[in-house]
């Protein structure tokens, strides 16, 4: 049997359309691009990320997520979302299919193209702290959540170039999500071992009691 051809350019919408756990881990790698409406282009490598997955994931069906925040996620695959934690907008993929809400959420990108624009959108006084955070890569890729939710991720103005080609595991971390008290202990957080760029936050099952 042969195998399909390599995707070349964006991935598309169908790329998401299965587990989001197996997707968040091959996301790592790939190449986050957002062209503005000004033209200017800004790109990173995607080093971080996680997976929510409602029908199975107690972050979700113990109240991680309103009523309304989980209609939201429940879309055709291969869609840009935003939900907003502490005041702060969060990229994510809708996975599965609609009407089944689950997503991959961009936590953290190394800057490759457009540093200079991204330090327009947010100055910081170190480099490493740009982009290291999933509302922080956001605010420096100047995304619009009104703009950009709903729209396909393979749209031109913001899109994911695969991976050149796939990280091993010895290469990749895996963790317990960031910031959730249900569903603590599942090792849906995926990061790149070697990575400066990776979010400073600590595993939700790591911390102390009381301490989210």
């Amino acid at each position: 049997m042969s195998l399909p051809p390599p995707v070349t350019g964006p991935l598309p919408p169908a790329h998401f359309a299965g587990d989001p756990v197996r997707t968040a881990r091959g996301l790592l790698g790939a190449t986050l691009v957002h062209v503005t409406p000004g033209g200017g282009r800004m790109a990173g490598r995607v080093v971080e990320t996680e997976a929510y997955d409602c029908p199975r994931d107690p972050a979700c069906t113990a109240g991680r997520f309103h009523a309304a925040r989980t209609a939201d996620m429940a879309v055709s695959p291969g869609q840009w979302l935003f939900w907003t934690a502490h005041g702060h907008p969060l990229l994510q993929v809708a996975c599965r299919p609609a009407g089944v809400p689950a997503s991959v959420l961009i936590r953290a990108i190394e800057p490759l193209e457009g540093v200079a624009l991204m330090l327009d959108h947010r100055p910081v006084t170190r480099e490493r702290d740009l982009t290291n955070g999933p509302a922080k890569l956001v605010y420096a890729l100047g995304l619009d959540p009104a703009r950009v939710a709903g729209t396909p991720v393979d749209s031109a103005a913001l899109h994911l170039l695969p991976p050149p080609c796939p990280l091993p595991d010895a290469e990749v971390a895996v963790t317990a999500r960031i910031g959730i008290r249900e569903g603590r202990t599942l090792p849906w957080r995926f990061f790149v071992r070697s990575s400066p760029w990776g979010s400073p936050a600590v595993p939700s099952m790591d911390l102390l009691p009381g301490s989210e």
